[in-house]
């Protein structure tokens, strides 16, 4: 991470470890003395579309666009809305080449075109995070599976 604003694209299964690194990297951000934050992408979108109805809007897109690092999980799980569309690209647009931006997602790179939903603003916001980024696809079985395994004892009854 540093002044050029590189981000980095964490895509791969459900369970496979994207969260866990991204944290993990995010962590390591904080103690290098870095602002993060993170985000469910569902949450990100609710807080916009909160901040637009008190008129915070513009403060919350300022206090974004500062945040060093900024975390976002779960992008595509489902189509954007119209509206939440247009949140992402002030967010893209603010951030591009200044601060770094983490995104996770269960789809590849190439089905996030259809989970914005319009593709003239995929185009525009996904050029502005694509542009500068690194890509990490990861691959496995879900580590919750295989982590998570109960002993017949710890099963409820």
């Amino acid at each position: 991470m540093d002044q050029s604003g590189q981000n980095l694209l964490i895509t791969g299964p459900c369970g496979s470890g994207k969260t866990y690194l991204a944290c993990a990297l995010g962590q390591n951000a904080c103690v290098h003395g870095y602002s993060v934050r993170y985000y469910r992408l569902s949450r990100l979108l609710l807080e916009l579309t909160q901040a637009k109805a008190d008129g915070t809007y513009h403060k919350q897109l300022k206090q974004l666009a500062k945040i060093q690092l900024v975390l976002i999980d779960d992008w595509g799980l489902e189509k954007m809305a119209p509206a939440h569309r247009n949140d992402m690209m002030d967010i893209m647009d603010d951030r591009h080449g200044r601060t770094s931006t983490l995104v996770m997602s269960q789809l590849p790179t190439d089905q996030w075109y259809a989970s914005i939903g319009d593709n003239t603003l995929a185009d525009a916001i996904l050029d502005r995070l694509m542009h500068n980024s690194h890509r990490l696809q990861l691959n496995g079985e879900s580590m919750r599976k295989t982590h998570g395994q109960l002993t017949d004892g710890e099963h409820l009854s």
